[in-house]
């Protein structure tokens, strides 16, 4: 049997017409041969919109319930700022001016304590009192400052020698955090730059300002020391405590930006997850410049669409389930 060869774009209507006639004349559906002539012929699209190259689909269908269930989070983007950061560590020290040291005027016998490590005192209160040995009379020692007792040297009935430290005070309601800044941060960190200081006992952050840079260079870590101030209201800022801090050298203005979290990877490409209603479709996005929270997004993502910022490795899996059952 000879092979038929095929007809040229230019006979398939004239082909086609006389199909139609001769299925006419038979008693067959001509709507029916066009609409199977139609999709064997060149371009014809399957009617899905939202498909890869391989014909996989690129969205998905999750009711509102499961995504919920599953902790899928969509937020608006839109402008945004882009940071460049730098991660520091540092350790709180009290402010030099706010520590004061008590001492005995005269020597003599203590008689009384009034205060351990840990009591808060204000100015003016009574610390202690000693017999001096000099006048034969006793005499009281108060607080210079008010503060929380940081120390205390003397026990009731030991004797107190002339300008011998008794308590050290501390106001506390603010602490010094010193940065220490390595290498090339050097060159660019300078005072007035915003500063985010983290406590690494339970996370809390307090935002402050650098307020200046060290002219030396720490001896142990060769690094250079810059200094902001915390608050201490909460009185869990303790001296001596290290922190993390992230220094905010510059910021530059994005049009759009979406969290890290947003992006995943498809064949290839960055992609976020656009939602619509129940349906979240795979958007291929270009990038720009980042910082350790969220990245400008320059094409493929316009201001006002919602996009899914958690979980969205979740979405990108349900999607993949799609595509296998698309393929089978």
């Amino acid at each position: 049997m000879k092979a038929s060869l095929p007809l040229s774009p230019l006979f398939r209507p004239a082909a086609l017409a006389v199909l139609l006639a001769a299925l006419a004349a038979c008693g067959g559906n001509p709507d029916t041969a066009a609409k199977d002539a139609a999709q064997d012929s060149p371009g014809h699209a399957d009617g899905d919109d939202h498909a890869d190259e391989d014909g996989a689909p690129e969205q998905t269908t999750i009711p509102a319930a499961r995504a919920k269930a599953a902790g899928i989070v969509s937020a608006v983007a839109g402008p945004g700022t882009i940071a460049d950061e730098h991660d520091v560590q540092g350790l709180l020290a009290p402010i030099d001016g706010r520590m004061a040291q008590v001492t005995a005027r005269f020597p003599g016998p203590i008689r009384a304590l009034r205060a351990n490590v840990g009591d808060r005192v204000r100015a003016g209160q009574p610390l202690a009192s000693i017999d001096s040995n000099l006048s034969l009379t006793t005499y009281g020692i108060s607080a210079p400052i008010s503060g929380v007792v940081l120390s205390r040297q003397a026990q009731v009935g030991g004797v107190a020698g002339e300008g011998q430290l008794l308590f050290e005070i501390g106001d506390l309601s603010q602490l010094w955090v010193d940065l220490h800044i390595f290498g090339a941060d050097t060159q660019h960190i300078t005072a007035g730059v915003p500063v985010t200081v983290t406590r690494m006992t339970d996370g809390v952050s307090q935002a402050t300002t650098l307020e200046r840079v060290l002219p030396g260079t720490a001896t142990a870590s060769q690094s250079t020391v810059a200094r902001a101030t915390v608050d201490n209201a909460d009185g869990l800022w303790r001296p001596g405590a290290a922190v993390r801090a992230r220094i905010v050298v510059a910021s530059t203005p994005a049009d759009i930006v979406v969290p890290l979290t947003a992006l995943q990877s498809m064949d290839g490409r960055d992609v976020v997850f656009v939602r619509e209603g129940e349906t979240y479709q795979a958007r291929p996005v270009a990038l720009g410049a980042r910082d350790a929270r969220q990245v400008a997004v320059s094409a493929g993502l316009q201001a006002g669409e919602e996009v899914v910022v958690e979980q969205s490795y979740t979405v990108k899996a349900d999607i993949g389930k799609a595509g296998a059952g698309h393929e089978h």
